[in-house]
């Protein structure tokens, strides 16, 4: 069913987009894959991008986010298996996280690292090597 992005509260988008996606777990491989369905903004007019060119740019999107942040909180940080209750120890978690992650990323741009991961970096730490950072 086609609609309009104005039509389901999207104002400001020209596009809505969906995207089946199959997904396999590699440690079930005799289990059927499973269907998601992946619903997508923009503000590209229909004859800016073809379907193509729009497929490249999600999967661009994605592969950034999953082999950048989304991987260090969730394998290094373990957010996904954190199982906080209360929204607000939720959000002060990951915001520490993405301080974490931060100060990670600054001490790398600064060249004053040499640790190649986060996990790594974090094991490093203690009050008296983060408050420097902190107070800058």
């Amino acid at each position: 069913m086609a609609v309009t992005p104005e039509e389901i509260g999207l104002c400001g988008c020209w596009q809505v987009i969906a995207v089946e996606r199959y997904s396999q777990d590699k440690n079930q491989p005799k289990e059927s894959a499973s269907l998601e369905i992946g619903c997508y903004a923009t503000s590209l007019a229909l004859q800016e991008q073809d379907d193509a060119a729009m497929l490249a740019l999600i999967r661009g999107h994605w592969s950034a986010i999953e082999n950048g942040t989304h991987y260090r909180r969730d394998v290094t940080l373990g957010e996904d298996a954190n199982r906080t209750a209360h929204r607000q120890g939720a959000a002060v978690l990951a915001s520490l996280r993405n301080l974490a992650n931060g100060l990670y990323e600054l001490q790398k741009e600064q060249k004053r690292t040499t640790v190649d991961t986060l996990n790594s970096w974090c094991q490093q730490q203690t009050f008296t090597t983060l408050w420097p950072l902190l107070k800058h």
